[in-house]
C-alpha cells in the first residue's frame, strides 16, 4: 500500500513537491544510469558533451567560411574538397550537444574531444597525424593553440571521436555552467 503511495505521489500528484521529486529522479537516473550505460555502449567516458565555445562556428555558409579560413588549410595541403567530404564540414555552435564514440585510431577531418591544459576538455578537428600524435584546430580558430597542447595529442588525452550532433539542447548546460563557473572553454559533459 505504501509502494503504492510512493508511485501516485510520483506520477499522478500534480503538487510542488511532487514536481521538484520528478526533477530530482529525472537527473539522478540521466547521469548514474543513462550516461554511465550510454558510455558502456559507445566506449567512452563522455558519450554525450555540450559545446560551450564558438571555435567550430563557421558562422554564415561553407563557402563564405572558407573565404576567411581555407587559405590556412590549402596551405597545409588540404583542399576545399576535401575538407567538404569529412564529417560536420559545416562546423556547429555553441549549445549544441555532440554524440561521442571512443576509438583507437583517429583519422585527419575527424573531430575529437580531448584533455588540454585547462580545466576543460576541448572539441576540435584533426588537421595534422604523425603516427600516433594527432594535431587539432577550431575550424573558426586562426591556427591550432600552443597553450591548450594541440600541436602534440596523444591517444592517451583523446576521449572520444564525434558521431552527430543536436542543435541547441546544450543550452541548459552551457548557462547553468556559465552562471555558476564562468566556464568559456569548450566542452562539457
Amino acid at each position: 500500500m505504501k509502494l503504492k503511495k510512493v508511485w501516485n505521489f510520483i506520477w499522478k500528484d500534480d503538487s510542488l513537491l511532487s514536481w521538484i521529486v520528478n526533477v530530482i529522479l529525472a537527473f539522478l537516473i540521466v547521469k548514474f544510469l543513462l550516461f554511465p550505460g550510454l558510455g558502456l555502449i559507445l566506449g567512452t567516458s563522455h558519450p554525450v558533451v555540450a559545446v560551450v565555445s564558438e571555435s567550430m562556428n563557421h558562422q554564415g555558409n561553407f563557402n563564405e567560411w572558407w573565404e576567411r579560413q581555407g587559405e590556412w588549410y590549402e596551405s597545409r595541403g588540404i583542399s576545399k574538397e576535401e575538407f567538404r567530404t569529412w564529417s560536420m564540414s559545416n562546423g556547429f555552435s555553441k549549445g549544441d550537444i555532440i554524440f561521442l564514440k571512443g576509438k583507437e585510431i583517429f583519422e585527419v577531418g575527424e573531430i575529437i574531444v580531448f584533455t588540454a591544459n585547462s580545466n576543460n576538455p576541448i572539441i576540435h578537428r584533426i588537421i595534422a597525424k604523425n603516427g600516433e600524435v594527432y594535431q587539432t584546430k577550431g575550424d573558426a580558430n586562426s591556427d591550432s593553440s600552443e597553450s591548450l597542447g594541440e600541436r602534440s595529442i596523444t591517444k592517451e588525452r583523446i576521449i572520444g571521436k564525434a558521431l552527430f550532433r543536436i542543435p541547441y539542447l546544450g543550452w541548459i548546460k552551457v548557462l547553468a555552467s556559465e552562471i555558476v563557473g564562468g566556464v568559456k572553454n569548450a566542452v562539457l559533459s
